[in-house]
């Protein structure tokens, strides 16, 4: 019998870093909004080789918070939320050998704690999910 492991990491095979992605993503990719995040998505044929169906990046707006270490703190626990909870969207598209790229941009003006934003997490893997 096969189990699935859950692995609770966050590794350098799953940031989205490759430029022409990122710009592939902005110009073809849709997106979708669950407060405080903007959701930019694209299915991929081709990530690089790895064993990680999602790449994901994370932004937040200098100009809403001019402060490095407000935008820096942001970041990180939106992270760490997708960390915990984005088993159920990986487990998803093994199951249908899928790719996906995705890009969170914070957009609210202030900011908001930790269990929020594991809320707003798992709303945006539902939706993830459902498309």
């Amino acid at each position: 019998m096969l189990f699935a492991i859950k692995t609770y990491s966050f590794r350098k095979e799953e940031r989205l870093k490759s430029r022409k992605l990122i710009e592939t993503l902005f110009r073809e990719g849709k997106a979708f909004s669950v407060f405080p995040y903007r959701v930019v998505y694209l299915p991929v044929k081709e990530l690089p080789v790895n064993k990680f169906p999602v790449q994901v990046g994370f932004s937040v707006s200098s100009r809403r918070f001019p402060n490095a270490t407000d935008r820096n703190r942001i970041k990180r626990l939106s992270r760490e939320a997708w960390r915990l909870r984005k088993q159920e969207l990986y487990d998803h598209l093994h199951a249908e050998s899928r790719r996906m790229a995705v890009f969170l941009i914070y957009t609210d003006k202030k900011i908001q704690d930790f269990t929020t934003l594991q809320d707003k997490i798992s709303v945006i893997l539902g939706k993830l999910i459902n498309i």
